[in-house]
């Protein structure tokens, strides 16, 4: 079967399954697993240089936030054609995070083929996971899918058990760092799983920027910073972000030292199987504990001016 995806998220979800050699046409932001995808032709592009640009400029950009707006996408619809797919995996769950599902449609119905198109809306941890099933029984390999799936939903059983009883720190996780804006679908679950209360933040809502004060009123014991599509390297190039808002120091969170950078696109942004190696990394970063891997720093590090994660 020839695949494309043209989400990260759908990419991982082929490697999980088993079926990355099956790939034969990607985005310019899926890099996992990196030797699986370094030679699979891609056929997105960007019209923004996130690299260089401010989280302002780029929120500027695509209509004023960080999550409405036109898409920093573009299809290369030539390349998407002379790949003759079987089954294109895509999105309609946000319209700057990835190319839109109505324009991957366009260019599907000018294809001289008989093309699939899965479109895959997960909020929650539960459809995260149920996201597996569904393309592993498109793609045929269900009964694999199902267990992968039952493995996955096992780790995050574990990491409940590992900090059941313990005192649940109060928790920011911030998507985006200007405008502020507070990381919602499925991240309050991973906070709530690894031992944490999620703040400002329900599960499964498509959020809306906050104000500073809103967060200095929530007086968090902990904050999470996990820009979408932010590696922790970019992250810390913007700390000055947050550093510079007034009462910063005075923050619970800033003055415990318990703010911490995290690998969003990794773990957090996009709605894959590593979500659950998330809330593995918050149980570390939260409560000290470790289940599954020894968290790196790589995986999660201590904000500039901060001790450090526990149990580093």
């Amino acid at each position: 079967m020839r695949i494309v995806s043209l989400l990260p998220a759908a990419t991982d979800i082929v490697a999980e399954l088993g079926l990355s050699a099956d790939l034969v046409g990607r985005t310019h932001e899926c890099d996992w697993p990196p030797r699986e995808v370094a030679s699979v032709p891609v056929v997105t592009g960007a019209d923004l240089d996130q690299d260089i640009l401010s989280s302002r400029e780029i929120s500027d950009a695509v209509g004023g936030s960080a999550h409405s707006g036109s898409s920093l996408y573009t299809l290369d619809t030539d390349a998407l054609a002379a790949l003759r797919p079987d089954v294109v995996l895509t999105q309609d769950l946000c319209d700057v995070c990835a190319v839109s599902y109505e324009k991957v449609s366009g260019a599907v119905r000018l294809l001289d083929a008989d093309t699939r198109v899965l479109s895959l809306e997960p909020r929650t941890l539960d459809d995260v996971l149920d996201c597996l099933v569904t393309v592993g029984e498109l793609l045929g390999v269900r009964e694999r899918a199902e267990r992968r799936c039952a493995e996955l939903r096992a780790r995050l059983g574990q990491v409940r058990d590992s900090v059941a009883g313990r005192v649940r720190p109060r928790v920011v996780a911030v998507e985006w760092l200007d405008p502020l804006w507070p990381a919602g679908h499925w991240v309050p679950e991973q906070i709530a799983t690894a031992g944490g209360e999620p703040l400002l933040a329900s599960p499964g809502e498509h959020t809306k920027p906050m104000t500073w004060e809103t967060v200095r009123a929530a007086r968090p014991d902990v904050m999470l910073v996990l820009p979408c599509g932010f590696p922790p390297e970019r992250t810390l190039r913007e700390t000055e972000s947050l550093t510079r808002l007034p009462g910063w120091a005075e923050l619970p969170a800033v003055r415990a030292g318990r703010v911490h950078v995290l690998d969003g696109p990794a773990y957090f942004n996009r709605p894959g199987p590593r979500v659950v190696r998330g809330a593995e990394v918050l149980a570390h970063v939260l409560h000290g504990v470790r289940t599954g891997e020894p968290v790196t720093e790589a995986e999660a590090r201590a904000f500039p001016g901060m001790p450090g994660v526990p149990g580093r």
